[in-house]
């Protein structure tokens, strides 16, 4: 490197959303690279974040280069990015990370956006990055509309189906969409789970017969109490669908009874869950729960108020 080249970073990144229309990483970092070629910039280090969000600036790589960016000695004197949304497609993340490192005498570069560091072309970049934040705030919307038109037509969004289930495409028009359809032999386990249930039985023993019966879990493992209680409070298995719980928007969800065939019918499902709720612990009478201990569910800690345990000491003599 020569004294007058200016030292230069990549940073490079493409979207956890499957929407993200952008250049990939490699297709970003040949333009960034042949343009500092161009420009008779030295390129130091590459940045690269990918499957991260430009909505937030949690993102590792931008992190470190932000860092290693306000060193009193710094590195590099440049970040070149394809396009400013890459930066960050949040406007206010953009002018607070830009000032941070044109304090330190750090300019950041769009290739496909140049505009000089004046007051004239700051405003200009200013536009541009106000209409990438719209453009990823429409999309979010339009995505989340789209989205919730597919679940209230009883549509399975979610990328893995519960298990007894398996995911099928059915014809929409000139689109195929995901649907569930029975899995058969995994069914009949989800059956026997709430059929147990229904007996009397207890998770722990429930667990102990399937593992015993070599039937594999979900993922191929073991099973295990989480596994089971999670298929037995999965309204799924009424043939109900449910999207949306968690909506970022504060939306309703959307709720579509007999969306696919059911493996357990209501009745048996709203049971279970009136034992589940009765067997829970911190639900159970002191007098009921079976312990040693008499004060049980009662004693509690008078500073953070937590329930107090009662254990015995290794050598069985002392309890605490």
């Amino acid at each position: 490197m020569n004294s007058e080249q200016k030292r230069a970073a990549i940073y490079a990144r493409v979207s956890s959303e499957k929407q993200d229309t952008d250049l990939s990483i490699s297709a970003q970092l040949k333009a960034i690279r042949e343009y500092a070629a161009r420009n008779n910039y030295h390129v130091v280090r590459e940045f690269v974040d990918e499957a991260e969000s430009g909505k937030t600036a949690a993102r590792p790589a931008f992190r470190e280069m932000v860092s290693m960016a306000r060193r009193p000695q710094k590195p590099f004197d440049l970040i070149l990015v394809w396009k400013y949304s890459r930066f960050a497609r949040s406007r206010e993340d953009s002018i607070v990370y830009k000032t941070m490192l044109r304090k330190n005498s750090v300019q950041v570069i769009s290739i496909t956006e140049p505009f000089e560091d004046t007051p004239t072309g700051r405003l200009l970049e200013a536009m541009i990055e106000s209409l990438d934040e719209f453009y990823s705030a429409n999309l979010g919307e339009e995505v989340t509309r789209g989205m919730r038109e597919s679940a209230s037509r009883g549509f399975y969004l979610s990328s893995s189906p519960p298990y007894g289930y398996r995911k099928v495409k059915v014809k929409d028009g000139d689109k195929e969409r995901p649907k569930l359809e029975i899995d058969t032999h995994r069914a009949a386990t989800v059956a026997s789970i709430f059929k147990g249930v229904i007996q009397g039985k207890g998770l722990k023993e429930i667990v102990k017969e399937l593992n015993s019966s070599g039937i594999a879990a979900p993922k191929g493992r073991s099973w295990g109490k989480t596994s089971i209680h999670m298929i037995l409070t999965n309204e799924a298995y009424t043939g109900a669908l449910i999207w949306g719980r968690n909506s970022k928007r504060n939306l309703s969800p959307i709720r579509v009874e007999n969306a696919w065939p059911a493996i357990v019918n209501r009745e048996t499902f709203d049971k279970v869950q009136a034992q589940l709720k009765d067997r829970a612990p911190a639900q159970l009478n002191p007098r009921r729960a079976a312990s040693p201990y008499l004060l049980s569910g009662i004693a509690r800690c008078g500073h953070c108020g937590k329930a107090l345990i009662g254990q015995e000491a290794k050598g069985g003599q002392f309890s605490y």
